[in-house]
């Protein structure tokens, strides 16, 4: 029999990164989760079998205290979800200097601050690192123009990973910007196209299919290449 494979899912007590979790459960993977606040986690909770812990992906320190409480440790997976709508009104004039920082370093900043810290625990040659992207970080696809500065903080994530990917050397790994599609969530309101589930067993298929291809990929949950 095969051993389990590991999964950290950064940001997981809701929505998709909750449904990830369910998904990488029901495949018989190995996951530990991280939430904000394990308080507030019922139902990740509920799920058993996962191992839970506390993380603020904007806080260094709590980086650094996660990146050694999991030192020494091997995964398969690791899925960057934590990210943020950001402020009601997106219009350029319409944001305070505070709510665009905000966006743009839990959205772009953060995510990369992680990987960069967690890189050398990524299985070698097999392992996947994911960060959860979006269709409407595509700065060729006009989309959305309510959304302006989320849209180009998921443009800025994708700037990021590249830069990061290209600082990688000789280390093979397969690294995937991935949209969800338009889900059913807090962030995607309920006229969204898809449920969780759907969105986010295409996910993990699109984890387990690119396994071992290398390089960096953007692509939405169904397997489909998304323009730059």
């Amino acid at each position: 029999m095969s051993k389990a494979k590991t999964a950290l899912i950064i940001g997981a007590s809701r929505g998709l990164g909750l449904g990830l979790v369910k998904t990488l459960l029901a495949d018989g993977w190995h996951v530990t989760a991280t939430v904000r606040d394990p308080q507030n986690a019922q139902a990740l909770q509920a799920l058993g079998k996962v191992r839970i812990e506390k993380l603020d992906i904007d806080d260094q320190q709590a980086v650094n205290a996660l990146s050694q409480q999991l030192k020494g440790e091997v995964f398969d997976l690791l899925f960057v979800n934590a990210g943020v709508k950001g402020p009601d009104v997106q219009t350029p004039g319409g944001a305070t200097l505070a709510e665009v920082g905000q966006l743009f370093f839990t959205n772009a900043v953060a995510p990369i601050n992680l990987a960069q810290r967690f890189v050398g625990q990524i299985r070698p040659d097999t392992g996947v690192l994911a960060f959860m992207s979006s269709v409407l970080g595509s700065v060729t696809m006009p989309d959305a123009p309510e959304l302006a500065l989320y849209k180009a903080s998921k443009a800025a994530l994708n700037s990021m990973t590249n830069s990061f990917v290209t600082q990688l050397g000789e280390q093979k790994l397969t690294v995937l910007s991935l949209h969800p599609g338009w889900v059913k969530t807090d962030m995607g309101g309920e006229g969204a196209d898809i449920d969780v589930q759907t969105s986010t067993r295409g996910l993990v298929d699109q984890v387990n299919a690119y396994v071992g291809k290398g390089g960096h990929h953007f692509v939405n949950y169904r397997g489909e290449t998304i323009p730059w």
